[in-house]
């Protein structure tokens, strides 16, 4: 299934049309359901959960989409947000990597520039200093010792930073998520 026909089904439900709305639930559902197994590890069991909760937010929170955009950044949206609402309950957080597909693997691009996007809007949020740590640490990789160096601070001011700028970020998720709902 690709994005212009999920879409498309999601714009004439917006129109009225009950069966491509269900057409699109539908198309959706086993997406999300790979998506949480995948991210839940040992957890995968709630994934038929949060597909379901996952689905009745696409339903109520319908009207919200901007029919202008992509729907699968929307989508994901709506997942991760279920995602972190379920680590949040269970007080953990996973421990490795998340995957980085898609759950519309034929346009993979989507997420991706999503989460670019998203990203940016985070670091855009945080002070000078932490913005370039941040992008020093995470993005680009370097070692927090290797960040003092390059800018001139001390190795406990790197960790400060990092520490104050993580902090930000998920204040503004935690903020975001809670308006979502």
């Amino acid at each position: 299934m690709t994005e212009d026909v999920l879409r498309g089904w999601m714009l004439a439900g917006l129109a009225g049309d009950a069966r491509a709305h269900a057409k699109l639930l539908a198309a959706l559902a086993p997406r999300l359901r790979l998506y949480f197994r995948r991210r839940l590890g040992d957890h995968a069991a709630e994934a038929e959960d949060l597909m379901q909760e996952t689905l009745m937010v696409i339903h109520a929170k319908r009207a919200t989409y901007d029919p202008a955009r992509p729907l699968t950044p929307w989508v994901l949206a709506m997942a991760r947000y279920k995602l972190i609402d379920s680590w949040r309950r269970r007080k953990s957080r996973p421990t490795s990597p998340l995957p980085e597909d898609d759950i519309l693997p034929d346009d993979d691009r989507t997420d991706s520039l999503t989460a670019a996007r998203d990203l940016d809007v985070l670091l855009s949020q945080l002070t000078e200093r932490q913005r370039v740590v941040m992008r020093d640490v995470k993005l680009e990789g370097l070692s927090l010792q290797e960040v003092a160096g390059r800018r001139g601070m001390t190795l406990a001011a790197v960790k400060v930073t990092v520490h104050r700028a993580l902090k930000a970020m998920q204040n503004k998720v935690s903020a975001s998520t809670e308006g979502r709902e």
